[in-house]
């Protein structure tokens, strides 16, 4: 029996009845008091875990007056709020047991943009890298840094007053703020900017929240000025969370934006920003420092900043070791030493410069220094120059956050400690100091930081699991606070306080009744992310570090042969790189089609582990399950999978099903499985999950038949029954039918078949006794190709062209009897089915893979299955099968030899998601086959088209495919037109005439109408 969760607690009672009330109020934006949306925003980047009651999206800054109105109300003056945008904070920042306000859903509009004064207004939700995309014609960025960019909204960067590599050239966020929209807890707007004296004036005598605000303000600077200023560290990251150092600027205007930024959402809703941009750099530089000592490279940064960098960062060796196994490092891999000396630690230190003669000046500066003979340890360095080698290093870095947590067993490193700041120059003792307290506890880590500003970025590896670990935490904590102090530094550098707050008292000593002063005058009731950074009165204590859920302590509830059988969804630690924004990137297509978070990798890992936790409340594990499951067969188990469809239906509930709804909606393109940090592998996960699912519950009938479709092709392609197939398809009847089986169509059988396409070029069905006779000159240029089912029967005018192209480059083909993948029944949970099919397949590529000749195949996403799925579940050694351009590039020199065939041409590449993210260097090796036949091919950066398999077909998936087409796809095969694309797979081919009308060619296909046919042989 899986579990079910309808039972309503007094607590959810009353935030259910105050969402009837908001709804009544007038609230237009969607409001989710379902578990599994709950589910999915109770965690962060963080190790806690604490789940809220509902969750509220509004709409724009009406729905957020709507709802602090109401909330302000005497009679509603225990509910709690909280902010939400990336959720991306490594402490809990936006975590509540109240209700979440996700801003990013719907409050994602730039509204303007001045690029004469160099400014742009947006609401809360936009997304860092979502903002430089649109201001990146005008020659202009906005400058704060962080590694989370493509995912951290704007309105978290002012809650956490968020910067990264480069403060010390850009500052902080706060730097960057000209004006705030800031939504008040009676309903109120605060319109924050620096006041002229005249403003000021005015502001002061209002009759309202806002006038008791800057009264407060301008009481606390009075009488406590010269206290602030001796007790707030002068620091390039100067301290976040009511920064009332800074409540009047420079020129002495007061200015409520320095305690707004870096707030975390405790004295109001950000609703818009104006923010200033900087001019991009037309030149830059990146000068790569290798130490073979840590030590080493922390030291002589000091040295390194006498030449006056922009900025420069710092990596251990454990970062880039890990870098190493990463899909990033195929463009980094030429800066760094590999082979000679141990490498430790590493300094990418940046120049950019309006000239070229100023940035060479500048690398000049340091060169100086480098070439020297006085220095500190044995260093080498490289020089980047030019944007893209430049931000394929800083991506590198920037993934270093989560690289961290790419590790092996159960310890894994947890954000806790990691953001510490001292002044640069005693960084390097600091951080000597830190790892010697790391050693004593025997913890691994890895490290890196801004040593220019004296952060520093350190997550021990600890299993959260462990009952002692947060125990750990705090005696580690603890420790840190008393190194921080020593050198005069402050525990929280850069990712804000959160549930760290409960060391703010200490280090803020008499003026910390000032911030909860600050406190009260905003948010009088307490109700905005309450224990976090102040509280309104001394009576109410500060949550303390320990006293959150965690996530450990609920993934320890979960049975240890469960956490075996899902150690894919069990990896996930939250840095939520699935969030990506980016419309041409590949991850994650399903989250960027919905915005809906449940439908991401973090999301549906956080709905399996909570499934599974579950399950162990009711002493099942999922391993025990899915043995049960595929035992469980006839009459008995047919009635009882009957009646749970039925209840279902009726509407009863049953957490499975809220589970299913987000897996229903993955894409399957393993994209996660690659472009993750730590590799959730999303569709593994699923695919064991939809086979337990359907152990309880009748499949659709369209699984059955997408499940037996590549088995039965064969037999409906022969020639007798083709025509009738084809014609059934094209029947409004027929397709009525499918819509109500699940799917809205099928595609249309090719003619002729692939095995008489095939005869017709003179390529034979692949036989051991002709293999075995080749002499060692017709096997050097032998291939045998591996058909799959869509290519094969779908598109056989595109497989014919691609094995006609492959006899014109003078390969000498074979074609290995027609067997199915099964990679549908995998990705539909068939996985009894499955491992019997890729046992029979494995069976056959080994018959013929003894021969030493290539095996190829042509989609990339059937080929892909070989070296993922059916290494999983074949115990047999699978032999490498290869892509079609990992063969030909290893011909290289042959294929120079035939370039005279062909007439040069130029045409751009959309790769396929699986491909260009599972198969390292796919594209480029597409771009090496056609530079060898004299031939310019651009690879465009695209995102997924929507289709994936049979995805797009499925009736309940057919609208979220168009938007993901239409995120990418659209646009650029309108912008460049069809004639001027190929494609290497199947489903995206399929998708492009099926939106647009439009066919492109496979890059064989293209190749083929290069050759001269007058010169060919």
């Amino acid at each position: 029996m899986l579990p079910r969760l309808d039972r309503i607690t007094p607590t959810q009672s009353r935030y259910l009845a105050f969402m009837e009330s908001l709804k009544r109020a007038g609230f237009r934006g969607e409001l989710s008091p379902d578990y599994a949306t709950r589910t999915v925003l109770a965690t962060d980047n963080s190790i806690y875990q604490v789940l809220p009651q509902a969750i509220v999206f509004p709409r724009d800054r009406q729905d957020l007056q709507c709802l602090t109105s109401l909330a302000g109300k005497p009679d509603w003056s225990d509910i709690v709020l909280s902010p939400r945008g990336g959720g991306t904070g490594t402490n809990g920042q936006s975590l509540t047991d109240g209700i979440v306000v996700d801003l990013s859903r719907h409050m994602n509009r730039i509204l303007e943009i001045n690029s004469e004064e160099r400014w742009a207004r947006v609401e809360a939700g936009v997304v860092k890298d979502q903002l430089n995309a649109a201001v990146r014609s005008r020659g202009l960025f906005f400058a704060p840094e962080l590694s989370t960019s493509n995912r951290a909204t704007i309105g978290g960067m002012i809650n956490t007053d968020a910067s990264g590599q480069g403060s010390v050239m850009y500052g902080k966020t706060r730097n960057h703020v000209l004006d705030l929209v800031t939504v008040l807890m009676d309903g109120s707007v605060l319109h924050s900017h620096p006041l002229s004296p005249e403003d000021e004036s005015a502001a002061l005598n209002t009759n309202d929240r806002t006038g008791e605000i800057y009264r407060k303000l301008v009481d606390i600077w009075d009488r406590r000025r010269e206290d602030i200023q001796a007790r707030f560290p002068k620091l390039n990251r100067c301290l976040t969370g009511y920064d009332l150092a800074h409540i009047r600027d420079d020129d002495g205007r007061l200015n409520a934006n320095s305690v707004l930024c870096g707030s975390e959402g405790t004295l109001g809703f950000i609703a818009e920003a104006r923010i200033n941009l900087e001019p991009i750099p037309e030149f830059q530089a990146l000068i790569v420092v290798q130490y073979d000592s840590f030590d080493a490279s922390l030291r002589d940064a000091r040295t390194l900043m006498q030449a006056q960098p922009a900025s420069i960062e710092t990596v251990d060796n454990k970062v880039l070791d890990m870098a190493r196994t990463d899909i990033v490092w195929e463009g980094v891999a030429p800066f760094f030493r590999t082979g000679e000396g141990h490498v430790a630690g590493v300094n990418l230190v940046e120049y950019t410069a309006a000239s070229e003669q100023e940035l060479e000046d500048g690398i000049a500066r340091l060169t100086r220094i480098l070439d020297a003979s006085e220095h500190t340890g044995s260093r080498t360095y490289s020089i980047a120059r030019g944007a893209t080698p430049v931000n394929r290093i800083w991506a590198m870095r920037k993934r270093a956050v989560g690289l961290l947590g790419k590790t092996a067993g159960e310890a894994r490193p947890i954000a806790f400690v990691e953001d510490t700041v001292v002044p640069p120059e005693h960084l390097a003792d600091f951080i000597m100091k830190f790892r010697a307290l790391l050693d004593r506890e025997q913890l691994n880590y890895g490290m890196f930081g801004h040593v220019d500003a004296g952060v520093l970025h350190v997550r021990p590896a600890l299993d959260l699991k462990q009952a002692e670990t947060i125990e750990r935490v705090r005696r580690v904590t603890e420790e840190v606070v008393k190194l921080v102090r020593q050198y005069g530094g402050l525990l929280w550098g850069e990712h804000g306080k959160g549930f760290r707050s409960e060391f703010a008292p200490d280090f803020f000593g008499d003026l910390y009744p000032e911030l909860q002063a600050v406190k009260r005058a905003f948010d009088p009731n307490n109700q905005l992310n309450p224990g976090k950074i102040a509280t309104t009165s001394a009576r109410i204590p500060l949550t303390r570090l320990d006293e959150p859920g965690l996530r450990g302590q609920l993934d320890r509830t979960i049975p240890a042969k469960s956490l075996a059988h899902q150690q894919d969804a069990m990896n996930c630690n939250g840095n939520g790189a699935c969030y990506n924004y980016d419309p041409d990137d590949a991850m994650c297509p399903s989250w960027k089609g919905t915005r809906d978070r449940r439908h991401s990798p973090k999301g549906r890992a956080s709905l399996m582990r909570e499934w599974l936790r579950l399950l162990g409340e009711h002493d099942i594990d999922s391993e025990q399950l899915a043995h049960q499951t595929e035992a469980d067969t006839g009459l008995r188990t047919a009635f009882r999978k009957t009646v749970n469809t039925f209840h279902r239906a009726r509407g009863d509930y049953d957490f499975s099903n809220e589970v299913f709804d987000s897996m229903a909606g993955c894409l399957s393109c393993k994209s996660c499985a690659s472009q993750c940090p730590v590799q959730v592998d999303v569709p593994e996960f699923r695919t064991r999950f939809l086979q337990l699912y359907y152990g309880r519950y009748l499949r659709p009938v369209k699984d059955h038949f997408i499940g037996q479709l590549e088995q039965m092709l064969p037999w409906i392609a022969n020639p007798l029954i083709r025509p009738i197939y084809n014609h059934l398809m094209r029947l409004g009847l027929i397709r009525s039918l499918l819509r109500r089986a699940g799917m809205v169509d099928s595609p249309l059988l090719s003619a002729p078949s692939p095995v008489a396409a095939a005869r017709d070029l003179d390529i034979d069905l692949a036989n051991e006794k002709t293999l075995s006779a080749l002499s060692d000159k017709e096997r050097a240029r032998a291939v045998i190709i591996v058909q799959d089912a869509f290519t094969s029967y779908f598109e056989t005018d595109t497989f014919s062209a691609i094995l006609k192209c492959l006899k014109k480059l003078g390969f000498n083909v074979w074609l290995l009897p027609y067997h199915a993948n099964g990679k549908p029944l995998h990705v539909h949970g068939f996985l009894q089915r499955f491992r019997t099919i890729a046992d029979s397949h494995t069976k056959l590529l080994n018959r013929f893979g003894r021969f030493g000749i290539p095996l190829v195949g042509i989609d990339p996403s059937m080929t892909l299955a070989y070296r993922s799925e059916y290494r999983k579940y074949v115990n047999a050694r699978v032999p490498r099968v290869s892509l079609l351009q990992e063969f030909l590039s290893e011909h290289r020199a042959f294929l120079e030899s035939r370039a005279t065939i062909f007439t040069a041409g130029e045409v751009s590449l959309l790769g396929h998601c699986s491909e260009k993210t599972n198969a390292m260097g796919s594209m480029t090796q597409w771009q090496t086959v056609f530079e060898a036949l004299g031939q310019k091919l651009t690879i465009e950066a695209s995102g997924c088209c929507g289709m994936a398999g049979t995805y797009g077909h499925e009736t309940r998936n057919r609208e979220t495919s168009a938007t993901i087409y239409d995120l990418s796809w659209r646009g650029k095969v309108e912008s460049l037109g069809a004639a001027n694309i190929v494609a290497t797979g199947y489903s995206c081919r399929s998708q492009v005439k099926r939106i647009q009308q439009e066919r492109i060619r496979h890059p064989m296909e293209y190749l083929l109408e290069r050759v001269n046919e007058g010169t060919a042989t």
